[in-house]
C-alpha cells in the first residue's frame, strides 16, 4: 500500500479526493491529509509519503514552496500540482521542482485516477529496479572476493595473457601504476585452525583500512595482500603506512586469532609484473623472521636492517636461498588449488547438467550457475570431460531414451518428450546420428 498526501486548504476538496481514490482504486493508497503549506511539510517528514497532491493556493507556505522543502528531504517523492487557475503560469517553477503532473479544479474524477494510476506504475516500476538491482549488488558482493582473489592469482603465478589482468584490475578499480605486496605467514600448524575464519578476518581487516586493496585466499599458510600507492603520496610516507598497516594486522592476528604471524612486505613496483616481482620479494621477506614472528621489509633486507636491530645476511641473491623452497611449495599450492576449484566447479555443473538435462537447459543457464563466463566454461568444460556441452547433454537424452525405450512403457512420442525433445522428427534424426538406428529400429531390436 502507497502513503498519499493530500494537501488542500479546503476541507471539501481532500475530503472529495479520498471518496474518488477509496472508491476508484481500494486498498492502494493510505491517505494523510494536510489543510497549510506547514502542515504539509509536516505530515510528509513524519509520513514520507509516496505521492503529494499539493494545492498551489493555500495560507500561510504556498504549495510551490511546500514543494521544494519536501523535496529536498525526500528527493524520490512523486508530486502532483492542483490548481484552480492556469498552471502555466508555474509552470517553469514547478518543472525545476520535479513536478510532472498536475491536476485543474474541479478535476474529473477519470483524470484523478489516471494521473495516480500512472504514478502508481513508476512506483512499481522504480521498486521492481531497486529490487534488481539490490539483487545485483547482492550478487556481485559474493563474485567479488572470487574476482580479487583470481587477480591476486594472476600477480602470484606467471601468466601469458596479460590482457586478463588488465581487465580485472579496470574492473576492480585496482590501477596497476604503484603498489606493493604484503604477505602473512602463519604458523605450521594453522591448518587446524579455522581457515575460513582466518581469511574472514584478515579480509575484513583489510578492506576496512585499506578498501581497494586485493586480498588472495589462503593458501600454503599465507595470505597476500596487494595495496596500491595512491598518486602523489610520498615514498616515505607510503613506507609508514604501509608498515602501519602491517603493525595493525599484525596485532590483530595475535588478540583475534592467538596466532604470532611473521609478515613480509615488497618493494613498491608498476603493472602486473612489477607486482609479482614485490610479491616474491614478499614472500621471501616474511620468511626472514618465521620463527618468531615479526614484520620485515625487503627494503631492509637489502640494506643489510632489520627490525630486531641486528645485522642480518644480505640477501644479493635471495633467489637461490634455502627459502626458494617456501615460494616454490606455495606455488606449486596455487596451482593445485586452482585445478582443485576448477574441478569442484565443473563437479557442480555436471550434478546440474544430470538433475535437468530432459528440460531446456542451455550452456548459458549452466555456465551461470556456476558463476562462469560461457566461453571459459564451454572451454574448460570440454578439457575436463573430452566432449562439449552440447555432446554432454545429447549422451545423457539418448541413454535415458533408450532405457525408456527398454522398459517399454511410453510411445516414442512420450520417449522424446520425456529426455527433453520437442519434436520427434529431431528426436529421430538425434538418436539415429548418436546411435546409428532409428528410434524404431532400436526398438524392434529390444523385443
Amino acid at each position: 500500500m502507497y502513503r498519499l498526501l493530500i494537501a488542500d486548504d479546503e476541507a471539501l476538496e481532500r475530503e472529495g479526493l479520498e471518496l474518488i481514490i477509496q472508491r476508484m482504486m481500494p486498498d492502494t493508497f493510505q491517505i494523510i491529509h494536510a489543510e497549510n503549506g506547514r502542515m504539509a511539510i509536516e505530515r510528509a517528514e513524519e509520513q514520507r509519503p509516496h505521492i503529494v497532491l499539493m494545492d498551489v493556493n493555500m495560507p500561510g507556505i504556498q504549495g510551490l514552496a511546500a514543494i521544494r522543502e519536501i523535496k529536498e528531504r525526500l528527493p524520490d517523492t512523486k508530486f502532483v500540482l492542483v490548481t484552480a487557475y492556469d498552471y502555466f503560469a508555474y509552470a517553469k517553477e514547478a518543472l525545476s521542482l520535479g513536478v510532472k503532473e498536475y491536476l485543474v479544479k474541479p478535476a474529473k474524477r477519470e483524470q484523478v485516477i489516471g494521473t495516480l494510476e500512472q504514478l502508481v506504475r513508476e512506483l512499481e516500476m522504480e521498486k521492481r529496479k531497486r529490487t534488481d538491482e539490490l539483487q545485483l549488488k547482492h550478487k556481485v558482493s559474493q563474485l567479488l572476493p572470487l574476482v580479487e582473489n583470481e587477480l591476486a592469482l594472476m600477480f602470484m603465478v606467471d601468466q601469458t595473457l596479460e590482457a586478463d589482468a588488465e581487465q580485472l584490475s579496470e574492473w576492480l578499480d585496482f590501477p596497476l601504476d604503484h603498489g606493493c605486496a604484503i604477505v602473512v605467514a602463519f604458523p605450521e600448524h594453522v591448518y587446524t585452525r579455522d581457515k575460513k575464519k582466518i581469511y574472514d578476518l584478515i579480509r575484513s581487516f583489510a578492506k576496512t583500512h585499506e578498501p581497494g586493496c586485493i586480498i588472495s585466499s589462503l593458501i600454503d599458510r599465507h595470505m597476500a595482500v596487494f595495496l596500491r600507492k595512491a598518486p602523489g603520496t610520498r615514498e616515505d610516507g607510503w613506507k609508514d603506512e604501509v608498515i602501519r598497516f602491517t603493525e595493525k594486522l599484525s596485532a590483530l592476528a595475535d588478540r583475534q586469532l592467538d596466532l604470532i604471524v611473521s609478515i613480509g612486505i615488497g618493494t613498491t613496483r608498476s603493472d602486473s609484473d612489477g607486482l609479482r616481482k614485490s610479491y616474491f620479494e614478499a614472500v621471501f621477506a616474511s620468511t626472514y623472521y618465521e620463527q618468531s614472528g615479526s614484520i620485515c621489509h625487503f627494503d631492509e633486507l637489502k640494506q643489510g636492517e632489520g627490525q630486531s636491530g641486528s645485522e642480518p645476511e644480505k640477501p644479493a641473491h635471495y633467489e637461490e636461498t634455502a627459502d626458494r623452497a617456501y615460494v616454490i611449495s606455495a606455488l606449486q599450492r596455487i596451482r593445485e588449488e586452482r585445478e582443485q576449484q576448477t574441478v569442484t566447479v565443473l563437479d557442480r555443473a555436471k550434478r546440474y547438467i544430470q538433475e535437468r538435462f530432459a528440460e531446456d537447459l542451455s550452456l548459458e543457464e549452466v555456465a551461470d550457475f556456476v558463476h562462469l563466463n560461457p566461453h571459459y566454461f564451454s572451454k574448460i568444460f570440454k578439457q575436463e570431460f573430452g566432449t562439449t556441452f552440447i555432446d554432454f547433454v545429447t549422451g545423457l537424452r539418448i541413454d535415458k531414451a533408450k532405457a525408456l525405450m527398454a522398459s517399454g512403457h511410453l510411445s516414442l512420442k512420450e520417449v522424446c518428450f520425456e529426455v527433453g525433445y520437442k519434436d520427434p522428427n529431431y528426436f529421430s534424426r538425434v538418436f539415429k546420428k548418436v546411435t546409428g538406428v532409428t528410434p524404431t529400429e532400436y526398438r524392434g531390436s529390444q523385443t
